[in-house]
């Protein structure tokens, strides 16, 4: 029987899904795909002409089959020149043994969380154990993200923030601040700050890398968010060649990845140690010793957007007063 297909809308996703449940949720998709229990997500990008679209689609088999499809738009002049966020975008969700729509929702909350949720994860099994200290450059909301998925796996003290854009920094302490007793401190020198840090998380939409070889310390973990598109970059592509690189999806950091810039000057495809499922499920183990340094590229895979939104529409299906639309069959 058709129940309908239910509408979320930004606030009501944020209302159903937490940071701490994603990471369950992610981490074991990455799992299932590590274990070939799960297919390869497929990417579609396009261009436009002061921006771009790109779709993500996936398959999972968790308590029922779920194929997630979602379409996101990615201008950065929105802001400041249409008074419209960055990133739009729509999750639909199907039942994918019959192909029923069961679900349209707001893709915002979804895109930040399960991104936060990759970075955490990542963090858990690549990370030192003591790391005490972390620098996250950008401040917005992946940034915030980041460092709350970073919590729930790492005792931290001390967290350095640098955003070229000051307020952002200075809100970004007003609310983590009071969501955690720990010294978030503004830096402005990206290099010192990762010379005092085990961990450093990249999240911003730079077109230019601003994170030099030399700054990287012995030991570190450095999760690379920001590239999700051919012409991003946030990593010196020769960090890559020198370090151990773990990605989301090789195929697809490989296309619009720190990755895509590294191999594009002569790293080699066999460099890259592992994806992360691998070394969620064991198949290869994570870090060696302390004074490794690993770095994640992580792009954002559909398997992650499948995992958050199954979890939103599970949560959903239940409530007396959630809007639902039907289609003529």
């Amino acid at each position: 029987m058709n129940t309908g297909t239910l509408l979320l809308t930004r606030k009501e996703v944020a209302s159903l899904l937490t940071i701490g449940e994603c990471m369950d949720a992610v981490e074991h998709a990455f799992k299932l795909r590590a274990m070939g229990k799960a297919d390869a997500p497929g990417i579609l990008g396009i261009r436009a002409q002061d921006g771009g679209f790109h779709i993500k689609a996936g398959i999972l088999h968790l308590h029922r089959p779920y194929f997630v499809a979602k379409t996101n738009a990615n201008f950065p002049e929105n802001r400041s020149c249409h008074g419209l966020p960055t990133i739009q975008g729509i999750v639909s969700v199907s039942d994918a043994s019959n192909g029923r729509l069961l679900a349209l929702m707001d893709s915002m909350e979804i895109t930040i969380i399960r991104t936060g949720a990759a970075t955490g994860i990542a963090a858990k099994y690549l990370s030192r154990a003591d790391a005490e200290t972390a620098t996250i450059i950008g401040c917005g909301n992946q940034g915030r993200i980041s460092l709350r998925a970073l919590m729930k796996v790492r005792a931290l003290k001390k967290v350095f923030i640098y955003d070229i854009n000051d307020s952002m920094a200075d809100s970004f302490i007003e609310e983590l601040g009071n969501e955690f007793p720990i010294l978030i401190q503004k830096t402005p020198d990206i290099r010192q700050a990762m010379g005092k840090s085990e961990i450093c998380v990249t999240c911003t939409p730079s077109k230019k890398y601003f994170l030099n070889r030399e700054f990287v310390m012995p030991g570190m973990f450095i999760a690379a968010v920001g590239s999700d598109s051919e012409d991003k970059q946030e990593l010196d592509p020769t960090v890559l060649s020198h370090y151990t690189v773990v990605a989301d999806s090789v195929d697809q950091c490989e296309r619009i990845g720190e990755l895509h810039h590294a191999i594009k000057i002569g790293m080699k495809r066999d460099q890259i140690y592992a994806e992360l499922g691998e070394v969620i499920s064991g198949y290869k183990p994570g870090r060696s010793s302390a004074e490794e340094t690993i770095i994640f590229d992580s792009t954002g895979t559909a398997l992650q957007d499948v995992a958050a939104a199954a979890i939103v529409y599970e949560k959903a299906v239940n409530l007396p007063n959630v809007r639902k639309i039907e289609f003529e069959e």
